[in-house]
């Protein structure tokens, strides 16, 4: 019994060095899914992109920016001369709050009354819309307590001299559905897309019909669209589905054009489908290109902002997620839904999302030509 035992177990071990891919996929999966829910998995939001529009150009303006500076939780990356350019800054995602500090803020804090400012705050995102909404409280506090302190020489329980007044945009009660609903659009379109396309090369070589494709007489772009198009379908169903759902069930407003919404996952889908029938073209074995679609997968669900924010995250992991298609049809999706944005504002996600299409698409290409050939 042992010795058939052993001769089992070495055959099996055979087995798996046979097929070396696989065997580096299962040693290098679980590092990677260890790297990035170490370094992913945080709401410890900070440096949070901040547009500042100053009336007023006095010291106390800039002291009181100063203080949300060197907060650790705002960087003043933009400076407006009008609220319709910090507007766009906003809604383009460039920043994720604004403050407004009116005229008169230096002439009343001089006089020793209450200066008024305005702190916008993008409320797409709850997780740093939250940590955003509390800094800029405690920070307009602390420096107003400066302020007393500085006029008094002493602690006092009056009024203090700052009043942040703070709005928050586009999902004022930071309901986490509304964030999370159109994120979902992607992830859902991505996984089945990715999943399905990824076996269907493998399928034919194992099932013995790749030979019957590679002696019929099309070409590889031919295939590449055969092999796409009921999936396309499929995928289209799957996302009226979630909007279905998601404005019946869960009440997500959809501020922004369906048409347009519809159009730009049709140009997503051509990215992940492609990418899926990369990933055939390249296994041996059905198992082997469930893992590498799930290897893939993992940093698209973790470096996109689907679950945390990339502000959250160490500077090269926010540089590693500018490859992750999924990050940019996040800003699409939320943008059309949450904000109502436009073809304009979401032209540099398009514009980069179709570089990522073509390129998917001319390698698969080329490795379906390769393997016709």
């Amino acid at each position: 019994m042992i010795q058939r035992l052993r001769s089992l177990i070495r055959k099996e071990f055979i087995q798996i060095v046979r097929d070396p891919r696989t065997l580096v996929l299962t040693l290098i999966y679980p590092v990677a899914m260890l790297f990035l829910l170490g370094f992913a998995i945080t709401n410890d939001v900070r440096n949070i992109p901040l547009v500042v529009v100053d009336h007023d150009h006095t010291s106390q303006s800039r002291a009181l920016l100063d203080a949300y500076r060197n907060s650790d939780y705002f960087v003043l990356d933009f400076y407006a001369n009008s609220e319709d350019e910090m507007e766009y800054l906003v809604e383009s995602n460039q920043a994720r709050a604004a403050i407004i500090i009116p005229p008169d803020y230096g002439k009343e804090i001089a006089a020793g009354r209450v200066g008024t400012v305005a702190f916008i705050i993008d409320g797409s995102d709850p997780n740093v819309s939250g940590t955003a909404l509390t800094a800029a409280v405690q920070v307009g506090q602390a420096q107003a307590t400066k302020i007393t302190a500085s006029r008094t020489k002493r602690p006092t329980q009056a009024q203090l001299p700052v009043d942040v007044r703070t709005q928050i945009w586009y999902n004022p009660e930071m309901v986490t559905a509304y964030y999370m609903i159109p994120a979902l659009i992607g992830l859902i379109l991505q996984f089945l897309t990715t999943m399905l396309t990824s076996t269907s090369i493998v399928r034919e070589r194992e099932r013995g019909t790749i030979e019957q494709l590679i002696v019929t007489p099309i070409r590889a772009w031919e295939l590449v669209v055969g092999k796409m198009t009921p999936y396309v379908l499929i995928a289209f169903l799957d996302t009226i589905e979630i909007l279905v759902v998601g404005i019946l069930i869960f009440h997500v407003p959809i501020n922004g054009s369906l048409v347009l919404l519809l159009v730009l996952c049709s140009l997503f889908l051509v990215t992940t489908l492609g990418i899926g029938l990369l990933i055939s073209t390249m296994a041996n074995t059905q198992q082997e290109a469930t893992l590498t679609t799930m290897f893939t997968l993992l940093p698209s669900i973790f470096l996109s902002g689907f679950l945390f924010p990339l502000a959250a995250m160490p500077g090269f992991l926010q540089a590693a997620s500018y490859l992750i298609p999924l990050r940019y049809f996040l800003i699409i999706t939320r943008g059309i839904v949450l904000k109502g944005s436009n073809i304009q504002v979401l032209a540099p996600e398009i514009f980069i999302l179709s570089i990522f299409a073509l390129l998917v698409m001319v390698i698969t290409a080329f490795r379906f030509r390769k393997q016709l050939d």
